[in-house]
């Protein structure tokens, strides 16, 4: 009895130990090893901290930044990326800083970029999401699928981008702008000027047009759509914010609770346009023009080649990719033109240019698809502002191998991350006038000013380049050439200059803009 009674204290023992041991292990022991591995190597980085790493430093100088304006430059790193900032400048621009338990190396060399955007091994570098389960509430579909996965919903996908497909959106983008002008020009009603806060009204534009292009005739279930998301928005970034500990999603908080009947709602809607979609196809009707008819007919098209259903999407993975219509159509679009309105309230001198090769191209008339590609002025100042003001700050992979990356060894569990916007801002890369807004830098194609060096993504790069940078592009000119054709506009003396990243780099107090009558 007594020898049963001690081998049973001495199995609980060693159970303890081990466990003990394996946390002690992962919290400490292996991230001070990784830690003393990737110096060996002659780089520097911060020292690693328990459970937390840099997490606790991050928000706090990210909250701090928040709690006041800047002024008025486009030397906007400190505050948006205050952290990553701080530590490139002090440690170089290759180094590494910690997320948690893993440390996060920073890459800077174009080369080393081009290496990890541009290679075609699909699961040698992996999109990563800092541990945070809540944000695949928001975001899943493409954006989060890896491997053969994601060459199967790439390749199902393609056709609705393709620009024959996005010439029949063009319409949409008319209606979706022409519905906003007609509130500004209310606004101006007997009077010659009046003040906007514009960044709502391209909030609800750009919801508008995705809820057109991606569900057509169902664009009032698809604007309810939009609401739920922007909700989960705030939701989700509240969870992300904080050091995510595992298992933590399934407590039932007032925060997790809401953010699932949200989610569950979103799921629905859409699944219910889906389904009837779905039963007017099987009924012989023509499929629609839409984003969602347009993928429902590839994937129908790609299962009945392949002669298997596994070769195509489930109503699940398409669910998911009209949630990511929804978030990266509207956020991208919307960004681009805020901060562009921004700047030509700036740059006077801009916004005349562009507006008279807008009436030259156009006169009075709609925009149409053949004259919107001969707006050479307009994209070079889309491409200074994408520059200076990159809807994603930075861009992240996941190493699951021990990986040689130029003259690094890196060890699994890596996550490499470029910093789009301070790359962006580089002055070795860009020149001394990096922080100025100057479009003609890209006169001549964005491939010569940078001499063909991976040094401007901000619609990322590689195989991976974001599937809808002809459609925001494309949308992005509509809305401009029909905003300069009615409206003459300034920055507002009241216009806080406050970039700061909520998943996108937004202006934290809005866009004050003072309209004109032409």
């Amino acid at each position: 009895m007594e020898i049963t009674t001690v081998s049973c204290v001495l199995g609980v023992a060693a159970i303890f130990l081990f466990y003990t041991w394996r946390i002690l292990n992962s919290l400490w022991l292996k991230p001070k090893k990784i830690e003393k591995f990737l110096r060996d190597q002659g780089l520097k980085g911060t020292p690693y901290r328990f459970l937390y790493g840099d997490m606790k430093d991050m928000m706090q100088m990210m909250i701090e930044a928040k709690t006041k304006p800047m002024s008025l430059t486009h030397d906007i790193a400190p505050r948006t990326s205050p952290f990553f900032h701080k530590s490139l400048s002090t440690l170089g621009k290759s180094s590494f800083t910690w997320m948690g338990t893993r440390p996060v190396v920073h890459v800077s060399e174009p080369t080393m970029i081009r290496e990890v955007l541009a290679n075609y091994n699909y699961n040698l570098y992996q999109k990563a999401r800092g541990g945070n389960p809540p944000t695949k509430l928001l975001v899943a579909g493409l954006i989060d699928v890896e491997g053969d996965q994601w060459v199967k919903h790439r390749k199902i996908i393609n056709p609705a981008f393709h620009m024959e497909k996005l010439k029949h959106m063009v319409p949409a983008f008319y209606v979706s702008c022409s519905e906003m002008i007609n509130k500004w020009e209310k606004l101006l009603t007997r009077k010659s000027s009046c003040e906007v806060d514009v960044w709502p009204y391209l909030q609800t534009f750009s919801a508008d047009v995705i809820s057109r292009t991606a569900f057509g005739s169902s664009f009032e279930e698809g604007r309810k759509i939009f609401e739920l998301q922007r909700k989960q928005v705030e939701l989700v970034m509240k969870a992300a914010n904080s050091v995510y500990i595992p298992g933590t999603r399934f407590l039932p908080t007032k925060n997790n609770k809401r953010m699932k009947e949200i989610d569950l709602q979103v799921k629905g809607s859409i699944k219910s346009i889906i389904n009837k979609r779905v039963d007017a196809m099987k009924a012989g009707e023509a499929s629609h023009d839409d984003l969602l008819g347009i993928l429902l007919d590839s994937n129908y098209k790609e299962i009945k080649q392949q002669g298997n259903s596994n070769f195509g999407l489930s109503i699940e993975d398409v669910i998911e990719e009209c949630k990511l219509f929804y978030f990266a159509g509207q956020e991208t679009t919307g960004i681009m033109l805020v901060w562009t309105m921004i700047l030509l309230g700036q740059h006077l001198e801009w916004q005349t240019r562009a507006r008279e090769e807008v009436l030259r191209v156009f006169g009075d008339k709609k925009p149409d698809i053949d004259g919107l590609n001969h707006l050479k002025v307009m994209s070079n100042i889309f491409n200074e502002a994408l520059r200076l003001y990159p809807p994603a700050t930075l861009l992240r992979r996941l190493i699951h191998d021990e990986t040689k990356l130029g003259n690094l060894t890196l060890p699994a569990g890596t996550i490499i991350q470029i910093n789009t916007l301070i790359l962006h801002h580089d002055k070795d890369m860009w020149g001394e006038d990096v922080n100025e807004f100057k479009p003609e830098r890209f006169s001549k194609g964005v491939s010569k000013f940078t001499k063909g060096q991976v040094a401007y993504l901000p619609f990322s790069g590689g195989p991976r380049i974001c599937i809808g940078q002809n459609f925001a592009m494309l949308e992005a000119k509509v809305a401009l050439a029909m905003i300069l054709q009615c409206f003459s506009f300034e920055l507002s003396p009241s216009y806080s200059h406050a970039p700061h990243t909520v998943l996108t780099l937004q202006p934290q107090f809005g866009a004050h803009i003072i309209l004109y009558k032409p």
